[in-house]
């Protein structure tokens, strides 16, 4: 289950001197062995099941081991145990986004409206297909809408709530003026997702999601991973388990929602996360757009949605959202990263630019979130990692 490839003393030993920026020293990766130890004592402590942990080392995927189990039956989760990405999902859409730009078929800051046919509200719901086009409806007396652009879209900051379902009238609403602030929003994802694949065929869009990150997949060898639930999976995939210790059915996607609807495996997962911190499969120019300061976040937490202001004296002001992910500049210089999270599922990916180090971890068991934190300054040391913003007094804790 685990792959642990052999770094050369000498160039361990450079690495454990080099000093990155802020005068922070960039610690040795630990062992396996000793990332066992470490992932065995926070599993014992939250109680969690099953979990999978894989490291990036100068943009190369290294040490990958699963641990635990993968349902209720007892049997093993391994690093080919398809698992839920959850919202890791919208990462992997703000690369495909970037892509589209990099065709030119997608402008991140003309709004959304310049790149469809007719009026966002006009296309309602389809009476074929209930719920196809989403509630775009109920826009119709809010002209904020024409003021979205792609950019608002992957950085939380169209002013919709994360769903519209969740609103208590489920009616799709714009709680501020579009681009002034973040609150975390998957409606605002979905809204590209429907401008990518309903768009002007005219400068290319009309486009399939699922077939432009399928592309990616396969360019990158990520076998067991897809935006929708593939048949193939059902031998070895990870069902979970809740704050109760509940045991939790894998949910099978049928449809592909950008927002998070990604299965994927520990083997693959940082494949991609390697590969957005190189830079392939993208511009310079794109990729040093998604991972840099575009809005700043304000906010004591990530969530509950519309939180206040902090007093400027109290907001970290190094705190950002890129697109599709949070960056941050710690002790080791710049960062970025995203989280996933359902009632059953914890994900992390965090990646350091200037030492290309990266750290994914999946697990089918959401008491291991507490131990986040803990980990990732194991295994790559005081990175400055916002976890405090992301799960508030819950990080770091069992």
């Amino acid at each position: 289950m685990r792959r642990l490839k052999k770094v050369p003393s000498v160039v361990a030993s450079l690495f454990a001197v080099f000093c990155f920026p802020g005068g922070a020293v960039a610690q040795t990766i630990p062992s396996g062995a000793a990332i066992d130890a470490e992932v065995s004592k926070i599993m014992s402590r939250t109680h969690a099941n099953g979990v999978a942990v894989a490291v990036v080392d100068q943009g190369k995927v290294g040490y990958v081991h699963a641990y635990g189990i993968r349902n209720a039956k007892g049997d093993p989760l391994t690093t080919d145990t398809v698992m839920y990405g959850a919202s890791v999902t919208k990462a992997v859409f703000a690369y495909t986004v970037m892509q589209l730009v990099d065709q030119g078929k997608i402008n991140l800051d003309t709004p959304i409206k310049d790149d469809l046919d007719k009026p966002l509200p006009s296309y309602g719901t389809d009476p074929v297909f209930p719920g196809k086009y989403g509630p775009y409806k109920d826009l119709a007396d809010d002209p904020r809408w024409e003021m979205i652009t792609p950019r608002m879209c992957l950085t939380h900051s169209t002013g919709f709530n994360n769903f519209w379902f969740i609103e208590p009238d489920q009616k799709l609403r714009i709680h501020f003026e579009p681009g002034t602030r973040f609150s975390y929003s998957g409606e605002g994802f979905i809204l590209l997702q429907f401008v990518i694949e309903h768009g002007r065929k005219a400068q290319g869009l009309g486009l399939d999601v699922g077939d432009l990150t399928n592309a990616t997949f396969d360019r990158l060898g990520m076998t067991r991973t897809s935006l929708v639930w593939r048949d193939a999976f059902a031998g070895n995939h990870a069902d979970g388990w809740n704050d109760q210790g509940q045991p939790q059915d894998h949910d099978r996607r049928s449809k592909v929602r950008v927002a998070g609807s990604m299965d994927t495996t520990i083997s693959d997962l940082p494949k991609f996360a390697a590969a957005v911190v190189r830079g392939d499969g993208l511009s310079a120019a794109s990729r040093a757009e998604m991972i840099k300061r575009s809005l700043h976040l304000t906010t004591a937490n990530q969530f509950p949605l519309f939180l206040p202001d902090l007093p400027v004296s109290e907001q970290r002001m190094d705190l950002y959202a890129g697109l599709g992910v949070v960056v941050f500049d710690g002790p080791q210089g710049h960062g970025f990263y995203k989280g996933g999270h359902d009632g059953q599922t914890a994900n992390t990916m965090i990646c350091i630019e200037t030492s290309q180090r990266c750290v994914v971890i999946l697990s089918n068991d959401v008491r291991f979130e507490a131990g986040f934190a803990e980990l990732v300054r194991f295994i790559l040391g005081d990175t400055g990692a916002p976890y405090d913003w992301e799960y508030g007094d819950h990080a770091g804790k069992s």
